[in-house]
């Protein structure tokens, strides 16, 4: 049965408003990094009067925002990798394998999401600092730190979506791996890892995500030399004057990486998210 003439213009014009309300945002940011900073400062123009792409490049300038992007890249790729590693072999030994307190292991990975992350600021703080006094090993103000605090958000979910993957994927696979030979690790690495490649894919985006625009933590477990963009970009407001149209162009160039990777993985992270949700 087609659908109602009057459901297809429905949805046409809902579509269109939703483009509308999700791409206004973004041209406030391009039109406005391309504005000198007194147009931005007085009122606000829909046409641009002036166009100039100087904010582009006195970005580099006013803050060191190279240091802060090799932060961030080093930060969140480091917890990404550790992420997704350690996900992959919790997730295949809850999947395959039983043992005792199971349940307990997958019902507190996933209660540790109802906690806001705020909660774990100050105890984080004073373990670190007490790590420092104890051991000399210095995890409060460097990046070795700051990757542990998005362990224990970014881990804890890539564990359950993988669990939920694997699953997904039959045992028979497993037991051919076996019979040619193949080890545990064998069975997992040569057969079940590419087959759970989007699932690994959708966890990794997941924990990059989550690292690269991380604030809270950043502004407070990091220092001059070990800042990250998300913390960098507050440099460019000072005691007299905010720079609008340095923060709106540092604000796209910061973006373009995690945009750049999701239409790249987009095919996989699709996949990956609904895969493990029907069996």
């Amino acid at each position: 049965m087609a659908a109602p003439r009057s459901f297809l213009w429905s949805r046409r014009v809902f579509l269109t408003l939703l483009t509308v309300f999700v791409l206004l945002p973004v041209y406030v940011m391009i039109s406005s990094s391309l504005k000198p900073l007194e147009d931005v400062s007085g009122k606000f123009e829909w046409i641009p009067s002036g166009l100039t792409v100087r904010p582009y490049f006195d970005i580099w300038e006013t803050v060191p925002l190279a240091d802060y992007f090799v932060n961030s890249l080093i930060v969140a790729g480091s917890a990404t990798l550790c992420s997704v590693t350690i996900a992959v072999f919790a997730a295949y030994a809850v999947s395959r394998y039983s043992f005792r307190g199971k349940r307990v292991f997958t019902v507190t990975v996933l209660s540790t999401q109802m906690f806001p992350g705020i909660l774990f600021l100050l105890p984080l703080f004073l373990i670190y600092v007490n790590i420092g006094n104890a051991t000399g090993i210095a995890l409060f103000g460097s990046r070795g730190g700051l990757i542990l605090t998005y362990l224990t958000f970014s881990l804890p979910f890539s564990i359950w979506m993988l669990i939920g993957y694997f699953d997904s994927v039959p045992r028979d696979l497993d037991e051919a791996a076996k019979v040619d030979g193949c080890g545990p690790l064998g069975a997992l690495f040569r057969v079940i890892v590419p087959a759970a490649i989007p699932g690994i894919v959708a966890v990794a985006v997941y924990a990059f995500m989550t690292a690269w625009g991380e604030v809270l933590f950043a502004s407070v477990m990091t220092n001059e030399t070990t800042r990250t963009l998300a913390v960098g970009l507050q440099g460019y407001a000072t005691q007299n004057d905010v720079y609008w149209n340095q923060v709106m162009a540092a604000s796209l160039v910061v973006s373009l990486p995690v945009v750049a990777g999701f239409l790249l993985l987009q095919r996989y992270l699709v996949t990956g998210l609904t895969a493990g949700a029907v069996k």
